[in-house]
């Protein structure tokens, strides 16, 4: 349906033809996080494959495990403590209430560098290596679940009269549709940029150089420093999640300290010790270069 020009959003979060009520079912956004995680498990079996990585292939399934814990808890932790956190205090259960949604990229990443943390310390493998090998893949979670997003006709953008503007009946529930301002469909340009060109990127330099083995942390600099960058773009397109701080919205605020944890990385990985002998490494060993 139309309006004045403008598409109205009308898509159903939940995946046709399998059973569901208002609220419970199986929802695009969960299908989005289990197909990145299953892209992810396709992409590190092959750079195992290719010996170009020191997670042997036979641990892939347990390495994400440990992954998916910490972008859970770290999104989720994120959602509350960085743009709801009186939700926290007044409601602490809805923590628990997932169906509700509540995801923070910024918090999924700060989980999945624990998560790194843990599983390099236990498996004797570089840290950096380890994020090198995430980055790499995580893009493609990215790309899907805001295309997620827009399926949920959520984290809409700001008003628009772009002809390719959309109406998202849940920006302003309660008034007639004809009445609604049409907006920027900001997930899809975050799709665009966060998704799919930052994981052709990474694809591209992880494939066709030798920086993943010959500097180590040196791709997961570029992917916080890209990421941001991107992020803050389409931050100009997206309705503010909360209140601004300092004038910037959130989304960007934080991008700010990615940008540094970038640069910093950058400046370490000139540091580190180059990656060797990755098809022959075996469990809980690796090998470096002198």
């Amino acid at each position: 349906m139309t309006v004045n020009g403008h598409w109205v959003h009308d898509l159903s979060k939940f995946v046709p033809l399998l059973p569901h009520t208002e609220t419970i079912g199986v929802r695009y956004y969960g299908l989005a996080y289990v197909l990145g995680f299953v892209g992810a498990a396709w992409l590190l079996q092959r750079y195992a494959k290719h010996a170009r990585s020191l997670i042997p292939a036979a641990e892939v399934v347990d390495f994400l495990f440990v992954i998916m814990i910490g972008v859970f808890l770290g999104g989720r932790l994120g959602w509350f403590i960085l743009y709801h956190p009186e939700m926290l205090v007044k409601d602490p259960l809805s923590f628990f209430r997932v169906w509700e949604g509540g995801m923070a990229s910024h918090g999924g990443f700060i989980g999945v560098a624990v998560a790194i943390t843990l599983y390099a310390r236990k498996r004797a493998i570089p840290f950096l290596h380890v994020s090198d090998l995430i980055v790499s893949a995580a893009p493609f979670g990215l790309l899907l679940g805001r295309i997620a997003n827009f399926i949920n006709g959520e984290l809409w953008g700001t008003i628009s009269n772009a002809p390719w503007a959309i109406i998202f009946p849940e920006s302003d529930v309660g008034s007639p549709v004809s009445m609604i301002a049409p907006r920027h469909p900001s997930q899809l340009y975050e799709a665009a940029l966060e998704g799919f060109m930052l994981f052709s990127y990474m694809q591209w330099r992880f494939w066709k150089s030798d920086t993943p083995l010959r500097r180590p942390g040196q791709l997961s600099g570029e992917f916080l420093l890209v990421y941001a960058a991107a992020r803050m773009v389409c931050e100009q397109f997206r309705e503010p999640d909360a209140d601004l701080i300092m004038g910037l919205s959130r989304g960007t605020f934080y991008s700010v300290f990615l940008i540094v944890a970038g640069l910093a990385i950058l400046a370490f990985s000139r540091r580190s010790k180059p990656i060797t002998a990755a098809a022959n490494a075996s469990p809980g060993r690796c090998s470096t270069g002198p």
